[in-house]
C-alpha cells in the first residue's frame, strides 16, 4: 500500500482531550474510572497509553469515542480535528465510527459476530459509510486481508470467526477497523491471549499500517515493553489519572513518578536466571468508590513521606519539554521515610530511615 503524505494542514492536532471525566454510576455511589485527563496527539504519531488493569485505560479509550453504557455520566471536551465530538448527536458519532475514527477491541473472538462471515463483517462498513456495490467492496475487503498478512484471503473471506485461529482473528478484527480508513485508531491490548511470537507479528503489522496510511493510534496496553520501541509518547495512568507523560525515549531514560519505575521493575528480564523471582507492586489500587487524599499512589509507594498522605501532587513540568509527572518526591530525589507494609498499607506514625521490603 502507498504511503500517504500529508498536507500542511493536516500535520496538527488531530486529537486535543480537555480534561474528561468519566464515573459509572452504582449502587454503592459514583466510580470516577477517568479523572480529568488531558493531552493531544498529532496525526501520524502514536501515543501509548499504559497503566494496571483498573487504571482507566480502556474506559478512556472508550469515552474518546463515546462507546459507554448508560450509567456513565462524563464531562470535558474532546476536539477531534476541531470538533468537539461530546456535544454531537448519536447519529453524527455512528457517523464518525469507521472513516474518522475505529477500534481494536481486546477479545477478537467477542468483537466478531459468530454466525457472520467474515468477508460480510468487513464489507459492511464500507457499504455502510461509502455506499459501495457488493463487489466493489469485497475487492476491497480481499485486499485488506492481504494488507494484514492472512493467508489464502479469497478463502478466508467465506469462513466464520471459529473457523480462523487467534492470530488471523486478530488481524480480521484489525482489518475490519482498517476498511473504512479512520484517521485515530485504538489499539485496545491488541496482543491479549496471544503468543509471543503472533504478538510481535501483529505489533509491527500494527506499526506498518501507521505508517503507510499516516494515522495517529493510541496503543493502550499494560505493559511497558511493548510500547517501549512502538510509540511516540507514553501517558501512564493510575486510579483514572495520567500519573507521568513523557516522550517515550525520555520516559525510559529519565522517569520521575515512582509508580512508572515499579512497572518497569516488573517486566520479566532476559539476563536475569531462570526462576528468578519478579518484582511486585505491593498492595493494590484505590478503592475509586472512597479514594484516599493524598497521593493515590502512596499507599503503595517505596518513597513515601507524609506529605504524600495529605496533599495530592499537580502534573508537575520536568526540565525536559512535554514530560509531566504527578509526584511530589521524584524517582531518585528523596530516601525513603515511612515504612511501607507488606498489605501495602502505610505506617505514617514513627517514619522509618528505609522502608521495608516487600517479599
Amino acid at each position: 500500500m502507498p504511503s500517504f503524505r500529508p498536507s500542511p494542514a493536516e500535520e496538527g492536532v488531530l486529537l486535543d482531550v480537555r480534561d474528561l471525566r468519566t464515573s459509572f454510576a452504582t449502587p454503592r455511589g459514583w466510580v470516577k474510572a477517568v479523572d480529568g485527563v488531558s493531552f493531544t496527539l498529532t496525526r501520524g504519531r502514536t501515543l501509548g497509553v499504559v497503566g494496571e488493569s483498573g487504571s482507566g485505560k480502556t474506559v478512556l479509550s472508550r469515552s474518546i469515542m463515546r462507546l459507554l453504557p448508560k450509567t456513565a455520566a462524563t464531562s470535558g471536551e474532546v476536539l477531534f480535528n476541531g470538533t468537539d465530538i461530546m456535544k454531537l448527536k448519536p447519529s453524527q458519532m455512528r457517523a464518525m465510527w469507521g472513516p474518522e475514527m475505529a477500534m481494536i477491541f481486546q477479545d477478537p473472538m467477542t468483537s466478531l459476530n459468530p454466525v457472520m462471515k467474515v468477508g460480510t463483517q468487513i464489507m459492511e462498513g464500507m457499504r455502510v459509510h461509502y455506499n459501495m456495490r457488493k463487489e466493489e467492496a469485497r475487492e476491497n475487503a480481499l485486499a485488506l486481508l492481504r494488507d494484514v498478512a492472512i493467508p489464502e484471503p479469497a478463502h478466508r473471506l467465506d469462513e466464520y470467526p471459529h473457523e480462523l485461529s487467534g492470530g488471523m482473528r486478530q488481524r480480521v478484527v484489525i482489518a475490519t477497523a482498517l476498511s473504512c480508513g479512520p484517521k485515530l485508531l485504538f489499539a485496545d491490548e491488541p496482543t491479549t491471549a496471544l503468543d509471543v511470537t503472533v504478538q510481535a507479528q501483529i505489533l509491527d503489522l500494527l506499526a506498518r499500517e501507521r505508517a503507510d496510511r499516516n494515522m495517529a493510534m493510541i496503543l493502550v496496553t499494560h505493559d511497558l515493553g511493548v510500547v517501549a520501541s512502538r510509540t511516540n509518547e507514553i501517558a501512564v495512568m493510575y486510579a483514572g489519572r495520567i500519573v507521568e507523560k513523557a516522550p517515550t525515549r525520555t520516559l525510559f531514560r529519565d522517569m520521575k513518578m515512582p509508580y512508572t519505575e515499579a512497572l518497569v521493575n516488573s517486566i520479566p528480564k532476559i539476563d536475569e536466571h531462570s526462576h528468578t523471582r519478579l518484582e511486585v507492586i505491593p498492595g493494590r489500587p484505590p478503592n475509586l468508590l472512597n479514594p484516599p487524599d493524598g497521593c493515590k499512589f502512596a499507599a503503595r509507594c517505596k518513597y513515601v513521606r507524609p506529605k504524600c498522605l495529605e496533599e495530592e501532587p499537580p502534573l508537575i513540568e520536568a526540565a525536559t519539554p512535554g514530560h509531566q509527572y504527578r509526584c511530589w518526591f521524584p524517582v531518585g530525589t528523596v530516601e525513603p521515610t515511612v515504612d511501607v507494609s507488606q498489605n501495602g498499607h502505610v505506617d505514617a506514625e514513627g517514619p522509618v530511615p528505609v522502608a521495608a521490603e516487600v517479599d
